[in-house]
């Protein structure tokens, strides 16, 4: 294919596109620049420019690559997708496409998520639970499954249905933009988030599991960034270190183009953290104040790593769930304290053993009454503050909820949180504890308080402390070479990244972490066994077919301390988990569950690897 200019950093440079198959696979490749560095090109740019605001030029910038994006779609995607024999070249034409929405993202995914799901969301239904409904997908990712490994021209109807969608999708971004507000405080933050979202997300191969163009996708995201900086510009060191951070970050990636080979924890240690540090650098250089709102991740985060870049109080619906001292203090006391349940017989640590990582080490814990088993296994407590859902099968959606449904659950607790209250009031030491932890009630018990403050304390449990994190910030020896590969399987080759969101190795989707993920992933009443897990998970509650057999997504951390594992403690050791996932999960096993959301395709995964895995889970 012949070299074609492209506008980056304000000058012009001719790459050349080559298409490389690899199992079967296309994969976009930079091969080339013209002598010139991408610095001497912004410093020549700069001679010509004309003064426009920053805002004002980015959000023309935009529209120009809206339109190179929607005039690829018309006029190259939808005839070959409605006639082209030729798998090649409506691949090569979709690969180009997505290109082309990598350029917008940053902005798209900030200002406009809803939409942006129809554009390159998960191939897999939307589903609403307050309206009990659920909604197709749409974009890039249905698409793909149409045109890879191969086209299947039996749903060529299918394919240009989603281009059509794809059309009016654009169109409304067209809208949305023009009714759109750019502030500098803002471009810098959606910045930073897309480099968070390219960690977490992009070079895991979240969006694209099957072209597997994940590398040369991100460089072409920073390349847009190194767009977007240009007019940020100054005669500065701080800039020109920007500048050479993104400029090595994405050289990194256009000279590792193998997915399944690459380096992650190299990248995120030498080039992804350092680069959000710079752009927090440089934005509070041009005194641009991060935003302070109430957040999960904060938007004063410089790095995803970062010791306190998470606030689990976001997920609090009221003030009164927050850390503060005195209430975490009070929410301690009644988690070890026995009077929540009927007769005073069973504490919150009766299942939840803090030598355990809030566990009990059992498949299923003894009801109260001591005939027959609880429903499910027991969770961690710890990061469980870092989600925006409860529960395996999500009913609850605070802390708060959850342990409403704890006290007053027959098999558990079979406790009244009334009751309590009144019992609470008789004591003096807890009418103390109540009035300091909250003031304005006087001293008065109430059952909101009781689960105010055992939220508080539970969202005091946050541990983002493991030798995974301490390597990353940059403690060289904190992790062993077995480790670091594990990791970069972990987020590549065994697809457990896709699900499992780096950094917090659960499913509160990065790097928002607003919704938490379910899954269906066809666990079997025991390993190898033919027969699924009987338990209908999120479908009990909510009557969606897609939700049957579904899921919450744990956390991964501290769980060398929490078999044995899934919903019903079917797996005891780390290492059969590894082998169900390598074999495809339930359907694997020959479950045939239309619904599994999990691939089903073998991983393949060497002996070696597996080892590899379980040992950087265990680092964790």
């Amino acid at each position: 294919m012949p070299a074609r200019p492209l506008p980056f950093g304000g000058g012009r440079m001719f790459i050349t596109w080559s298409i490389m198959k690899k199992n079967g696979l296309h994969l976009l490749l930079f091969l080339g620049v013209t002598g010139l560095s991408v610095l001497f090109l912004m410093g020549a740019h700069r001679l010509t420019r004309p003064h426009v605001s920053p805002a004002a030029a980015i959000s023309r910038q935009f529209i120009q690559d809206l339109d190179s994006l929607e005039n690829r779609v018309n006029d190259q995607l939808l005839p070959l997708a409605r006639r082209s024999q030729h798998v090649d070249s409506l691949q090569r034409v979709f690969l180009a496409c997505r290109l082309d929405y990598k350029k917008l993202e940053a902005f798209t995914e900030y200002f406009f998520p809803t939409t942006s799901r129809y554009v390159n969301g998960p191939p897999l239904p939307e589903i609403e639970v307050e309206e009990n409904k659920q909604f197709e997908p749409g974009g890039f990712q249905v698409m793909e499954e149409y045109l890879f490994p191969a086209l299947d021209t039996t749903q060529r109807t299918e394919l240009v249905r989603e281009v059509l969608k794809l059309q009016r999708e654009l169109k409304r971004y067209r809208s949305l933009w023009e009714a759109t507000t750019l502030t500098d405080a803002h471009i810098f933050d959606a910045l930073r988030l897309q480099v968070f979202r390219m960690v977490s997300l992009g070079i895991s191969g979240f969006d694209t599991p099957l072209c597997k163009t994940a590398l040369p996708e991100a460089a072409e995201s920073l390349a847009s960034l190194a767009t977007v900086l240009e007019n940020y510009e100054s005669d500065t060191p701080a800039f020109a270190d920007l500048l050479r951070r993104v400029e090595a970050a994405r050289t990194y990636l256009l000279r590792h183009p193998d997915f399944d080979a690459f380096d992650r924890m190299k990248f995120i240690r030498d080039h992804a953290n350092p680069l959000t540090q710079s752009l927090l650098t440089y934005q509070k250089s041009l005194n641009i104040e991060p935003f302070t709102e109430l957040r999960p991740l904060k938007a004063s985060a410089a790095t995803l790593f970062d010791v306190d870049a998470f606030n689990p109080d976001y997920y609090a619906p009221t003030a009164s769930g927050y850390r503060q001292t005195d209430r975490v203090l009070l929410g301690k006391k009644l988690f070890f304290d026995p009077v929540l349940s009927s007769g005073g017989q069973r504490s919150c640590a009766h299942c939840h053993q803090p030598d355990k990582a809030f566990t009990d080490g059992l498949p299923k814990n003894i009801t109260l009454t001591g005939q027959g088993r609880v429903a499910r296994n027991t969770p961690t407590l710890l990061n469980a503050a870092l989600q925006a859902a409860q529960f395996y099968d999500m009913r609850a959606p605070s802390l708060e909820n959850q342990s409403l449904d704890v006290v007053h659950n027959v098999s558990e607790m079979q406790g009244s949180l009334t009751e309590a209250a009144r019992r609470l009031q008789a004591d003096p030491q807890y009418v103390s504890l109540f009035k300091k932890a909250f003031p304005e009630q006087e001293g008065v018990i109430e059952p909101t308080q009781i689960q105010s403050a055992l939220a508080a304390f539970e969202r005091s449990l946050v541990r983002l402390d493991s030798r995974f994190d301490r390597y990353v910030r940059g403690e060289r020896g904190a992790l062993t070479a077995e480790e670091i590969h594990g990791f970069n399987l972990f987020t590549g080759k065994a697809k457990c990244g896709i699900c499992h969101f780096t950094p917090l190795f659960n499913g509160t989707v990065p790097p928002a972490f607003l919704k938490s993920e379910s899954e269906v992933i066809g666990v079997p009443i025991r390993p190898n066994a033919r027969q699924i897990d009987p338990d209908l998970g999120r479908y009990a509650h909510v009557k969606l077919e897609p939700l049957k057999f579904a899921f919450k997504t744990p956390t991964v951390r501290n769980v060398a301390h929490t078999a044995p594992y899934m919903h019903n403690g079917a797996f005891r050791t780390l290492e059969e988990v590894v082998e169900f996932y390598d074999r495809g999960g339930g359907n694997g096993l020959g479950f045939n569950l239309d619904n599994q959301t999990l691939p089903e395709d073998k991983l393949n995964l060497t002996q070696a690897e597996k080892k590899a895995l379980a040992a950087f889970m265990k680092a964790l």
